[in-house]
């Protein structure tokens, strides 16, 4: 592992619309693919949107796209894996812009782990599943997952819930099971925002694949692009 390879560049991106989040990952895939840019993860928030992955059904969308406009819900087809799932304020979504050496399934779990990892100083114990990928508290799921990958670099990532209300996953069967969804809130983690554990997840999840996490600003990660 060379010099570049032992950091994980980083930054906290603020409130940040899904399509251009997505734009930003695919550009600095390009950049990693094209041996110019360095392996990066992305922390926003996004605003409320539903977004169907790869294997996504439709019925799992509650609402036709009139009434999720009218709810002011954005509705996004991804090429992310996975089913339905909402993003929206108080979330914690993350985005790995990573090489995968080890596969998709390592990536998954080794950035999942991280977030785990993140969340136990709080007094929360998420446990990942491997038959359905996220991260679970009981039989309530915590953190959600899915990813791209072309070419052995891999983008999209996970969504932390971390306050704010869960009314969002009443628009759908979130990934496509009918099971509970939760919250550091709602698991007594108080005053805890995105942006404050932006910091602690970066670090956990560096750590998880042998790196330094290193935060950059948003308009240096955006001048990283070809």
């Amino acid at each position: 592992m060379n010099d570049d390879e032992k950091v994980l560049s980083w930054a906290w991106m603020g409130r940040i619309d899904y399509r251009a989040a997505w734009e930003l990952q695919e550009a600095l895939r390009a950049a990693v693919l094209g041996g110019r840019g360095a392996e990066t993860l992305l922390l926003c928030e996004h605003d409320p949107v539903v977004t169907l992955g790869r294997s996504a059904r439709r019925e799992n969308v509650l609402f036709d796209q009139d009434e999720l406009r009218a709810r002011g819900v954005d509705l996004v087809e991804s090429n992310r894996g996975g089913d339905v799932t909402y993003h929206g304020p108080g979330q914690l979504v993350g985005y790995p812009i990573l090489r995968i050496p080890d596969g998709v399934r390592a990536h998954v779990r080794g950035t999942l782990e991280g977030v785990a990892d993140a969340a136990r100083p709080l007094g929360v114990e998420a446990a990942y599943r491997c038959e359905a990928p996220g991260l679970w508290v009981g039989d309530a799921k915590l953190c959600a997952t899915g990813v791209h990958v072309r070419r052995g670099v891999a983008i999209h990532g996970f969504a932390l819930n971390v306050g704010g209300d869960l009314d969002g996953f009443r628009l759908i069967v979130p990934c496509g099971l009918r099971l509970p969804v939760t919250s550091l809130a709602r698991l007594g983690v108080l005053g805890e925002t995105p942006e404050s554990l932006a910091s602690p997840v970066a670090r956990a999840v560096a750590a998880r694949f042998g790196r330094e996490a290193v935060r950059r600003a948003p308009e240096e990660i955006r001048c990283a692009c070809p």
